[in-house]
Order: C-alpha cells, then structure tokens, then sequence
C-alpha cells in the first residue's frame, strides 16, 4: 500500500520524484490553483503561461508534465487539470480533487515519492486528495513478474509496474487534529477499497468460494471482527436451498460467511448483505461466447461488504455491523440445478428456476433472510446482479431501490457524497405478477422489461417483514474494461465500499436522513 504523509515542507525545499499541482480552466486560459505558489514563482510567475504553450487547458482529468525549475528540488512538475475555475467564494469539488489526485498518482506508477500541492482549504479537502491519491495509485501485479519485458506494464527492469510509493500532502498539518483525521480515515477505506479491487481482480481458478471465505476470515480476525463460515454439510444441514442450488454444479463448494463488528456503545445495528458468485459461467442456462471473459467479477459485492464491515471495525465507529458473503460458483455439471427444478429456500419459501443464469437473487435470497433475523435497523445488499441495469444506466452508475423512499434517498445521497455515481430506482408492483409460477411460491424470472427492477422485486421478497432494506445492483461500475480514468483502474473498482462505510458513520452518529 502507498504511504501517505502530510507534510509541512514548502514545494520549493521538499525533495521527491515529481512536484503535483492542479491547473484550472479560466476565460483565457489555465489557471494555476491555490497550493502551487511557490511552484509558479519558481517559473517566475509564468507557469500559467507554459502550461498555456505546451497545450494544456486545464480541464478536468487532463495531465502534463514538465522540467522542473532550478529552483526546486523535484526533476519534474506534473500539472492535473481541475475543470473550470470555482466561482468567487467557491470551492473545488471534492469528487474533482479525488478525481485529479487520483490522475496524478496513475500518471506516476513506478516513482518512488510525489509531493502533492493540490487545494487544501479544509479538512474535506485532506480526505478528498489523500483518498484520491491512494486509489489512483492502486496496481495488480500479483500475476505480473516473469518475461515481462516487452510489456507496456514493465518497468525499466523488466518488472511489473509498482505504485507510487509515498505520497506527501502539502499544505495539510499534520498537528491539526482534523487534518489528521481525515488522512487516516482516508488511508483506512482506500485501503480497503483497493483490497476488494484485489479479490475482484483475483482470477478464479485461485479465489473459489472456500479461498474467499479464508481470506475473509484471517484479514477480518486481525481487525477484531468475529466470523462464522458456514461450509456445504452446515449449508445443507441449515435449509440453505438457494446457495446449494447455485454451487451444487461446482467441484468447488459454497460457503456462507458471517462477520460481525459490534461496539459497546452502539446504538444501531446494519447488515450488509453481499454477491459472492466467485465465477458465474450461467450454469446449465450457459453464457454465450463473449460473456464469460470478465465473469470472476461477479463477487464484487460480496467483496465492497467485506471492505466496509472491516473498515467500519479500523476505524471503531460507534455502530454494530454484520456482513453476510453469499459465495457459490456458478457452473454446469451433471449434479447442477436445471431450468425448472424446484428450490427450498432458507425461509421456506420455494423457487422455481427459470434460469440458472439468474443466480445471484438465489443466493442473496437465503442470505437476505438471514440476515432478517438478527432484526437490524437496516439491511443493504449489493450485487453484480443484472445486466439490464447496465442497459439503464451505463457502466458507471449503480442503481439503487429500496422498501423506503426516505432511506433509498438518503443512500443515494450519500452515494453522491463520496463521489459513487447512484441512482433511485423504483420497485413498481405491477411487475411482481410477472414472477409468479404455476408450480413453485415464485420464479426466479420474470418480465424482460424492467429485468433489473423485476429482480429487486424477487429480492424483496426474502426480506423480513418491518426491516427497511436497499440494494444495490453494481453491475456496471464493479468492473471497469475500458482505459482508466481519475482514481479508476482498468479491473475491479471497489464499487460501493465507500458509500457503505458513508453510510455506517452516519448511522454512526445519527446523521441519517
């Protein structure tokens, strides 16, 4: 993980690899940013000027690197653009210095030390550019290593690419108790974050439903979270027919797993609730060619809870949260569930499956009414769970429905807070006919139209009677394919971590809603 400090060194003394400074988009041109003072008068006051002869505009995202000055101590000054100049009295946005912090830190993989002298009005500020900075770093290199030197990914020696290693914040103080603060709250949840970029980015043949809940459990013992695995024989023995149903095409057997953050003080209890499908081939109800490529993603969910309930324990907010990781492989076999087979539920109620594609909403089922029973204040699940979301709201945009108007609004608001792009969805009651079944309590298909709202609807119907509930299909920003962007990377995403962990510090402190 990159080091993070905050340092009270001047731009002009600090020695490093490169010099960060953020150029904005003015009427006539780039604009240099508050924090880069020193650094402008190092190019006599011109670097407006040769940001402008260069090409570069300011605009957000944008990256430029140049010489350095003899008057500082760093080789090279690299200039992230921030957008347009904030109004008078006005601020940056915070998701525009994650954005550029985490540009910046893509921009400077293999480098050994930055300094970063981007706008640090406040304490939010100090979160938004450490948080961006630590995510923008992020690397995969766990398979990287053997004859990699013709590839775009090696260094100068042949190696993998390593992530910046230390990144020093000017302008924060590290004596300021907020400031302080939000570094470390910061460096916890991008910690977190990039680690459920790790297990999501992990090929599947090396992270099956048994090497996820090994993980799960060693990594959240060290953080005093407890954990209860449930193996195949106690998944059986429960009455847990949806996970079974899923992973019993599988040589690799499901697993449920419990964690449980509790603090002495708490007032408030939240269950979360995770997609743990570790590889989803379609089952008996098979992927067709072209859809398989990116499917070990499709335990993204499950990752973001694991991240968040380990993050709220680090960093001992004053409420009890439960994870549930919902983990089966998805695969066709002579011993896997076939279209029209007939599934007991944990809750009892029973499943026709019309598709054993659509698994995800089986697992999460049993798990959902689980997690009911513990009688919390609030459940949340998050899954990969349809591709009909996508269809509605791109790749980077997760939907969001829930039994509550007033807590769907308040997590899409908080989603918007930490910079995850959210969006309310409805859960109309019209489309609940549409899964019903002639043979079974329900179907686990339904109408094609609205298939993502339709799925919400199944799930709905595992969850305990008066517990308000949300979930979160995170289908298109869980896995990133295209060139990466701000503080994304090509791969898994953390998707949903931080508005998780948003959401337990609020409940934290009341501020819910």
């Amino acid at each position: 993980m990159t080091a993070l400090t905050l340092s009270t060194a001047g731009a002009a003394t600090l020695r490093a690899d490169a010099l960060v400074v953020g150029v904005a988009k003015g009427p006539k041109g780039p604009v240099v940013a508050a924090g880069a003072e020193a650094v402008d008068k190092a190019y006599d006051g011109k670097l407006a000027a040769v940001l402008d002869a260069v090409g570069a505009s300011g605009a957000e995202g944008e990256v430029t690197k140049l010489p350095a000055p003899a008057g500082l101590k760093v080789p090279v000054v690299l200039a992230v653009g921030l957008g347009t100049v904030p109004e008078k009295d006005e601020s940056f946005d915070e998701e525009v210095l994650r954005r550029a912090a985490g540009a910046a830190a893509r921009a400077l993989h293999g480098a050994k030390k930055a300094a970063f002298a981007l706008p640090l009005e406040d304490a939010s500020a100090v979160t938004a550019v450490a948080e961006g900075a630590l995510l923008g770093a992020y690397t995969f290199t766990a398979y990287q290593g053997g004859d990699t030197k013709t590839s775009k990914n090696a260094d100068k020696n042949g190696g993998p690419k390593q992530p910046l290693g230390e990144i020093a914040l000017l302008g924060a103080k590290p004596r300021d108790k907020e400031h302080k603060a939000a570094a470390e709250r910061a460096t916890v949840v991008a910690t977190q974050v990039n680690i459920a970029r790790d297990l999501v980015n992990t090929p599947p043949n090396d992270l099956t439903p048994e090497a996820f809940a090994a993980v799960a459990s060693a990594t959240a013992k060290e953080n005093g979270v407890k954990v209860q695995v449930l193996d195949e024989k106690a998944l059986i023995k429960g009455g847990y027919g949806g996970i079974m149903g899923v992973g019993k095409g599988s040589e690799n057997p499901p697993r449920l797993v419990k964690l449980s953050y509790t603090h002495p003080k708490a007032e408030k209890t939240l269950a979360f609730v995770g997609k743990g499908i570790t590889y989803d081939s379609g089952g008996i109800s098979l992927k067709p060619a072209g859809h398989n490529e990116t499917m070990k993603c499709d335990m993204a969910g499950a990752a973001a809870v694991f991240a968040a309930v380990v993050s709220a324990a680090r960093l001992g907010l004053q409420v009890n949260v439960t994870g549930w990781l919902a983990l089966a492989e998805n695969m066709p076999s002579g011993t896997a569930t076939k279209p029209g087979d007939v599934l007991r539920m944990y809750s009892g109620k029973t499943v026709e499956v019309l598709n054993t594609d659509a698994e995800g909403r089986l697992v999460l089922g049993d798990a959902l009414t689980r997690a009911s029973e513990e009688n919390p204040d609030a459940i949340v699940d998050v899954a990969t769970l349809t591709g009909a979301m996508m269809v509605a709201l791109g790749n980077r945009t997760f939907a969001i429905m829930s039994n509550d108007d007033a807590f769907r609004t308040s997590v899409h608001e908080i989603a918007e807070e930490v910079g995850e792009s959210s969006w309310p969805m409805p859960l109309p009651a019209e489309l609940r006919k549409s899964i019903d079944s002639p043979t079974a309590d329900i179907a686990n298909m339904g109408e094609r139209m609205g298939g993502g709202l339709v799925a919400g609807i199944f799930l709905k119907e595992f969850v305990g009677e008066g517990i308000t509930w949300a979930h979160l299909d995170i289908a298109g920003p869980a896995f990133h394919e295209g060139a990466p962007f701000g503080y994304t990377p090509k791969g898994g995403t953390g998707a949903a971590v931080r508005t998780l962990v948003r959401l337990a510090e609020r409940t934290a402190t009341g501020d819910l809603g």
